[in-house]
């Protein structure tokens, strides 16, 4: 019987699960290696040069460790900073995240939408591209956090932010003006659906919160649709590029996620 589909998931940390635990409905039966770059933690305030050498160096070790049949980019910031570099380098398939302009702009009522990602997300080139050419007649507010993707570990790992915290981060995207109010939000992150009920519980009103992850499984499904389904494979293996033994209060979250 033919080998299950081997597949990398990477990310900054563990926000890169909320797309892991999409790719897995869509694919069961690969071999899953979650790739956490918590040595590296957080992104943002990282040169750009050094963070694209750090990029490559360590998604290369993954791929000449794992031999993956793909790599799903599960960062924002890596993925409009170093995918170009990263499929250039490297043979196997790649599959990116980015904001989620075009679907938001498609589907806004209000013509009003705000992009909540990291400081270096939103101020990439890359970002801006994407509005211009898929606005669509929709004004588009850039909001940069420089705190909400520590939030969403610190959560993970039970130490819960307060609420006026939350309050604080979110409060850019919401818009009201000219008679027509934001109603969607692109989580330009993806640490920030570990979040999302604490987003609607301190917004000032119901928006639409966009969450790239489905979006991202469809294609990881579609890329490996012509890989047999294999054998039973085993448990999704997480690392650490620290070394760190989990807390236990994260060892229970990841258990949520099947790890």
């Amino acid at each position: 019987m033919p080998d299950a589909p081997h597949i990398v998931i990477f990310d900054s940390g563990v926000g890169g699960l909320t797309v892991y635990r999409e790719v897995v409905k869509a694919r069961p039966n690969a071999v899953y290696v979650y790739l956490a770059d918590d040595a590296g933690f957080p992104y943002g305030n990282q040169p750009e040069t050094v963070l694209i050498a750090r990029i490559i160096d360590v998604v290369g070790q993954a791929i000449a460790e794992h031999k993956p049949d793909l790599v799903v980019v599960a960062c924002n910031t890596a993925s409009t900073l170093a995918l170009a570099e990263l499929r250039t380098r490297f043979a196997v398939p790649f599959v990116g995240t980015v904001p989620a302009i075009k679907p938001a702009c498609a589907q806004s009522q209000s013509k009003r939408v705000s992009v909540l990602g990291t400081e270096a997300t939103v101020s990439r080139e890359y970002t801006r591209a994407l509005i211009r050419e898929f606005s669509s007649g929709c004004d588009v507010a850039l909001v940069g956090s420089s705190h909400l993707a520590s939030y969403a570990e610190a959560e993970l790992a039970g130490k819960p932010i307060a609420d006026a915290a939350i309050k604080d981060e979110i409060a850019g995207c919401f818009i009201d003006a000219g008679g027509r109010r934001t109603d969607t939000v692109v989580l330009a992150c993806t640490h920030y659906p570990l979040l999302l009920a604490r987003f609607k519980a301190n917004a000032p009103w119901p928006v639409d919160w966009l969450d790239p992850a489905p979006a991202i499984a469809r294609r990881v499904a579609g890329l490996l649709r012509d890989k047999p389904a294999g054998e039973a494979p085993p448990a999704p293996k997480i690392v650490f590029t620290s070394g760190r033994a989990p807390s236990p209060a994260l060892a229970a979250a990841l258990a949520r996620f099947g790890f």
